[in-house]
């Protein structure tokens, strides 16, 4: 009996110990921390964090605020903080959750108010229903507009998103709450119209390439009849015929440096001509298909040619060695185009992109997507440190050295298979379909557009333009076209201002990259 009184009272004193050590103790978030009335209060705010943050962080009613005194302070996560220990009593509120329309502040009930219970169910169920309209609102429907037109409950609200500047009438003339003024063209400059003057004629397939030599003697095409030829610049009589290649000739381009000429076709051969003997004295070989285009450098003995074959090559001219071969293009390269400054080499291609090239190391700068069709020609301004691209969908301004955008030259709707300009900035654009416009380089504006006639005994489907180049004094323009011919076009000394003006308007500027 004795032993199990006294087994009796060992249970009762464990059991009262624990029931202390639970009382004074509990557990939180690992650490011992006293059930007193702060910890318990502590411990609801964080409840209320977790449970109703996402309601009770929401803005409350103006006048309320007004009773509240000093705003509660944030945490880190931007919920707000429950006063813990403060001697007035705060109210809070309840408000709408989804953003159309908002809900107007709602006082909670004693039952909800922060305690050591939590909202009942009833409470709850008749904040839901009950939504009494607060002063603030009362107010704004007070002063919304009479008559006819209606406004949405809560449309005051929305009116000005949170953060918004308002400008009243005195503020009106403030320049930063103004809006912007979109750009507009600058006034282009006045050129003078180009007339045609010259149609010259013998060679018996389409004239696919012009240049003119740097003594501005003697100009040389080449042609789809297999020929070179050249003829006197001043008279346009024919000088000279060359024969050798056994395609179509796409590029020709005469030395500035050395009395050679240089010309590429559809047979896969770069070749390099003796103009004193008239005869071939070169080849280079390595294009796998037919060579589109070809340019020398302007400082040192390098050529470039570019090809069906999705390359472009850099030859050595004296020792005939192919320097580099410039991959990357995924389609045909359909021009190339050199320059003494960084980037020292410009591609166009049929895969729509355009390729700056590092000359010593043979590999791509830059490559530029703007255009969404094939590029056919590029030329570079021999002033200003800038170049033209042209593409059916577009003409687009680039800057070096990193083909920055400049604009977009609009309005020539065919395929664009050449351009050219000159130092006084007129840039000239051949087309598939035999149009040619004349553009205002600095500006954009379209001053002139031309279609002459096909030559006599050929068929309109036989317009079309495929190169074209100014002479060295840049007074005479020359096309090479699809009428086997070559047309001359000179300035019109009698146009001046007053006889043709400039049709122009400080419209808005539509600079699209894409």
């Amino acid at each position: 009996m004795v032993e199990e009184v006294q087994k009796h009272s060992v249970h009762t004193l464990v059991f009262r110990s624990l029931k202390r050590t639970h009382d004074m103790f509990v557990a939180d978030n690992g650490k011992p921390v006293p059930l007193d009335e702060e910890s318990h209060k502590r411990k609801m705010a964080i409840k209320l964090r977790n449970e109703y943050g996402p309601v009770l962080h929401m803005p409350t009613s103006k006048e309320n605020l007004k009773e509240k005194g000093p705003q509660n302070a944030s945490d880190s996560y931007g919920h707000k903080q429950y006063p813990a220990n403060q001697g007035q009593e705060v109210e809070y509120l309840v408000t709408g959750t989804h953003p159309y329309p908002p809900g107007p502040g709602v006082a909670l009930t004693a039952d909800t108010k922060i305690q050591r219970i939590m909202p009942s169910e009833s409470a709850a169920q008749s904040l839901a229903v009950a939504l009494p309209t607060s002063q603030a609102r009362v107010e704004a429907n007070r002063s919304a507009p009479a008559g006819g037109e209606y406004r949405h409950p809560g449309a005051s609200d929305r009116s000005q998103p949170a953060g918004a500047v308002v400008m009243d009438s005195g503020n009106a003339k403030n320049s930063a709450l103004m809006a912007k003024k979109a750009p507009t063209m600058p006034k282009p400059q006045w050129h003078p119209p180009w007339k045609l003057y010259r149609v010259i004629s013998g060679h018996l397939g389409w004239v696919r390439c012009i240049a003119v030599e740097p003594g501005n003697q003697w100009f040389v095409t080449g042609s789809a009849d297999r020929t070179i030829k050249i003829w006197d610049l001043a008279s346009g009589k024919l000088k000279l015929s060359l024969t050798g290649h056994i395609s179509t000739v796409r590029g020709v381009i005469v030395s500035t440096r050395s009395p050679y000429l240089f010309s590429c076709g559809e047979d896969k051969q770069v070749k390099c001509w003796d103009l004193e003997y008239n005869k071939v004295i070169r080849h280079y070989h390595g294009h796998l298909s037919a060579v589109y285009g070809l340019d020398l450098h302007p400082t040192i003995d390098v050529l470039v040619t570019c090809s069906r074959d999705s390359t472009a090559r850099i030859w050595d001219v004296r020792t005939k060695a192919s320097v580099h071969t410039l991959s990357g293009h995924t389609n045909a390269v359909a021009t190339v185009r050199c320059q003494a400054a960084e980037p020292q080499i410009i591609t166009g291609s049929h895969d729509t992109t355009i390729r700056l090239w590092d000359l010593v190391a043979g590999k791509t700068r830059v490559t530029l997507t703007n255009h969404k069709k094939s590029v056919r020609a590029v030329v570079l301004h021999p002033r200003h440190y800038t170049f033209a691209s042209g593409s059916p969908d577009n003409i687009k301004q680039w800057k070096f050295p990193d083909g920055s955008f400049i604009q977009n030259l609009s309005g020539h709707n065919a395929i664009i298979n050449t351009l050219t300009v000159n130092s006084d900035g007129v840039l000239v654009s051949g087309a598939d379909n035999g149009t040619m416009h004349l553009w205002d380089w600095r500006t954009g504006y379209n001053f002139q557009r031309v279609h002459a006639a096909v030559q006599p005994g050929s068929l309109d489907s036989e317009s079309g333009i495929f190169a074209c180049a100014f002479d060295q004094s840049e007074s005479r323009l020359l096309t090479a076209e699809a009428d086997k011919t070559i047309k001359v076009y000179r300035e019109d000394d009698t146009a001046t201002e007053e006889t043709h003006p400039v049709s122009w308007k400080p419209e808005i500027i539509k600079r699209k990259r894409f």
